[in-house]
């Protein structure tokens, strides 16, 4: 591990609210091409950090690299490099597919012939090229999903992070868009993702269980499993968050 390029580098985050302190002291780094897993019940302090980390809102103090940049200073230039993709999938129900992938690729600065050329690969890739003139809300939401997936992932990002992206879809659509993540990490992508699914927290290359705005535990998951003593992550994630022995 110590080997691979480090594409995000978080040192000493701290971040307060007045008198609120959401993210205390986080230290971590996460590699070029790993799947990553950001876990924390509501209140632990993930959402705040990965605003931090797409260059949404600024540290009160430490030092945050994405993609060899300095977040505090180019907030902008950040999110040039990474992919996102929340629970709602942030796609517009009143626009085309293709319509969606032509306004992202423009948000994200491409230039139209790219924008067509990565449309037609996707949309072929995902089997739905005689679907591309069919609003949004038309379309099951399965397919919904992976078309955020793919339209996060047109300007080929180095990152892309994932807020609770398989919230609300079957067993077998959340196994199809886990292939599409491995695929991602497989090509050199760095796939971050919060996810309320335990299960999915074992796919991951390593995770991070945050509680109280503390990172508390930090690795592999069949390493923290032998440390914790547990079966699963979520045996472990009740033990962290829940504090249930």
């Amino acid at each position: 591990m110590s080997n691979r390029e480090k594409i995000i580098e978080v040192q000493n985050l701290v971040k307060k609210f007045g008198n609120f302190e959401a993210n205390k002291n986080l230290t971590f780094n996460v590699y070029r091409g790993e799947i990553f897993g950001f876990l924390g019940a509501n209140g632990a302090g993930k959402t705040t950090a990965i605003k931090i980390l797409c260059g949404l809102s600024k540290p009160t103090s430490g030092s945050v690299h994405v993609a060899g940049i300095n977040v505090n200073k180019h907030p902008e230039a950040v999110k040039k490099r990474i992919g996102y993709m929340s629970q709602f999938f942030s796609l517009y129900n009143d626009m085309t597919v293709k319509e969606n992938f032509r306004f992202y690729g423009g948000v994200y600065g491409l230039g139209k012939k790219e924008i067509r050329d990565r449309t037609l690969f996707f949309l072929e890739k995902l089997n739905m090229r005689s679907y591309e003139n069919m609003l949004l809300k038309n379309i099951p939401l399965g397919w919904k999903q992976k078309l955020a997936f793919s339209v996060a992932s047109i300007h080929k990002p180095d990152i892309i992070f994932l807020d609770e992206p398989t919230g609300g879809v079957d067993p077998i659509t959340r196994r199809q868009f886990w292939e599409m993540i491995y695929e991602a990490s497989d090509n050199g992508t760095t796939v971050f993702v919060t996810t309320h699914y335990m299960d999915e927290a074992e796919y991951c290359e390593r995770v991070c269980i945050m509680s109280e705005g503390e990172i508390k535990a930090l690795g592999r998951p069949r390493d923290l499993k032998t440390e914790y003593q547990a079966d699963n992550i979520n045996d472990i994630f009740l033990k962290i968050a829940r504090n249930v022995e």
